[in-house]
């Protein structure tokens, strides 16, 4: 191996950690604060991408409908909860926020579909497509069972990844589709190397969105909540923060990474309706790294991702996706040998 090609490598390796560092900080997001282990944040991922894709071929995403019905079945869900605790006064609102809102992006997306508009809003359209569906699936599934063990979370949403794959097979069919690129041009490294405008703008919009997504938890009221109930969820809600509203506003905010991942991958690969379920794995592992509650850990184990992977697939293209997934083996023993094991201590004590 050359300087060259392991600086190409190392480009691109960090180009993918930029993907693997949203999605990452989507995934500890979720985690901290309703302890849901989110498999399907790379289905959504892929339905952004599909949806952009079929803007721009002149058609209506397909999304339009899977939302839709997740919508009609939301609202149904909460109409039927409200009945049951005597609390109907409150269906207007339940329909305004569960059936209304989710189909203002459908009637954006409407009326934006095959006219002769600037590729921005078709992808602003495509990001906002897609919003609403992770909450509409935390809803049905994860809410009747917030309080479940994180075991039994992980398997309802391990169980929602299959049921998502499924529906977007109905919905966008087994085509795979490639858009536009959002940046074009290339700049010169020192020693007359290229690098893309793509990859640029996937590295320029992890540290922006970092930035942003620091900020929004150091400086705003909702953040701070969302911090509140990571750290301490019963105390949380001792102070007035319910854990309903929290863990809704985390699922809208990891959509909406899910949404700008979509966006950003779908111009250098082509995007399938089950693609997202290796960028949610190699997510997961960056999230590990970071112990499901560190940010800044999950970010450099995302760079660590994207640049093993990178150099894997030059050593063995067949096997890069089991050199990534193999960084979890030193991963889990050096947090388990460095774990308290407060359990077996608290059995000790009680025996």
């Amino acid at each position: 191996m050359t300087w060259d090609v392991a600086l190409i490598l190392g480009i691109d390796g960090l180009a993918n950690g930029a993907v693997y560092l949203l999605a990452g900080l989507g995934l500890v997001l979720i985690f901290s604060v309703t302890r849901v282990v989110f498999v399907p944040f790379g289905d959504v991922a892929a339905f952004s991408a599909l949806s952009l894709a079929a803007f721009e071929t002149g058609r209506l995403p397909p999304t339009v409908g899977l939302v839709l019905t997740l919508a009609v079945l939301a609202v149904a869900t909460e109409v039927w909860s409200l009945v049951r605790r005597g609390e109907a006064s409150r269906i207007p609102r339940a329909v305004l926020g569960w059936g209304v809102l989710p189909a203002l992006p459908c009637v954006l997306a409407w009326a934006v579909a095959g006219q002769q508009v600037p590729h921005a809003v078709f992808i602003v359209a495509a990001i906002l497509l897609v919003v609403p569906i992770t909450p509409l699936v935390a809803r049905l599934a994860l809410q009747p069972i917030a309080d479940a063990s994180v075991l039994v979370l992980l398997i309802a949403s391990l169980a929602l990844h299959f049921l998502l794959s499924g529906l977007g097979l109905l919905f966008f069919g087994p085509e795979g589709f490639r858009t536009a690129p959002l940046a074009s041009g290339a700049i010169t490294l020192p020693g007359g190397f290229p690098v893309s405008g793509q990859v640029i703008l996937m590295l320029a919009s992890a540290v922006v969105l970092s930035g942003l997504f620091f900020l929004a938890f150091e400086r705003t009221v909702a953040g701070k909540a969302l911090r509140a109930t990571a750290v301490n969820r019963i105390g949380a809600r001792l102070v007035g923060i319910r854990p309903a509203r929290t863990a809704l506003l985390a699922y809208g905010f990891a959509s909406l990474l899910a949404g700008l991942i979509g966006v950003l991958i779908a111009p250098v690969t082509t995007m399938y309706y089950d693609s997202g379920f290796l960028i949610g794995l190699k997510a997961f592992v960056a999230a590990i790294i970071g112990g499901l509650v560190s940010y800044p850990l999950t970010a450099l184990g995302a760079l660590a991702v994207g640049v093993v992977e990178s150099f894997g697939s030059f050593f063995s293209g067949a096997l890069k996706d089991v050199i990534v997934f193999s960084l979890l083996i030193p991963v889990l023993m050096l947090r388990s040998a460095m774990a308290k094991h407060t359990e077996e201590e608290q059995e000790e004590i009680e025996a």
